[in-house]
């Protein structure tokens, strides 16, 4: 099984400017974990996750600091900055998460799932050859495909059993 064959293919989606209240709504009123952000193009330029939005109203992680010859010297300062432009965003290109993750239509259910896992992401934007994004595909998408293989595993079960 491929992901072009679990994936989303009417994406919602949201553009850069789009405003915080609204993303937050678009979440809700279509039970997304996640949704592209696309330019007016449609270009795929970031990505706007449940744990993105989540973060605005967490603490910032506070840098660690060195001391070094009578001074401080932040470590992960990088870091700190990147929570703090999450947290103050008021759009979506100042919350989103780039670069994005992406996968091929033609990648299996197994390579999709590997990555997710590995880069702790979800869900994944499919894109053609041509980089344009053609669907969508979240942790829900392969626990629907577990699903149907244990609802057709107790079917072709429970049919053995009625055969004498």
């Amino acid at each position: 099984m491929k992901v072009a064959d679990i994936m989303t293919r009417a994406v919602v989606s949201v553009r850069p400017e789009a405003r915080v209240g609204e993303i937050a709504r678009v979440f809700r009123e279509h039970s997304l974990s996640g949704i592209p952000v696309v330019t007016e193009d449609g270009d795929l330029v970031g990505i706007i996750t449940e744990l993105d939005l989540v973060t605005r109203h967490a603490r910032p992680q506070m840098p660690a600091f060195l001391p070094l010859l009578g001074a401080y010297v932040p470590l992960n300062q990088k870091k700190y900055q990147e929570s703090l432009r999450r947290i103050t965003g008021v759009v979506a290109e100042d919350i989103m998460t780039t670069p994005v993750t992406t996968i091929s239509p033609d990648a299996s259910i197994e390579d999709l799932a590997t990555m997710m896992v590995s880069n702790r992401a979800n869900p994944l934007p499919v894109m053609d050859e041509q980089g344009r994004m053609i669907g969508i595909v979240s942790r829900t998408d392969i626990l629907r495909v577990l699903e149907d293989l244990e609802v057709a595993l107790d079917e072709a079960e429970g049919s053995a059993e009625e055969t004498p």
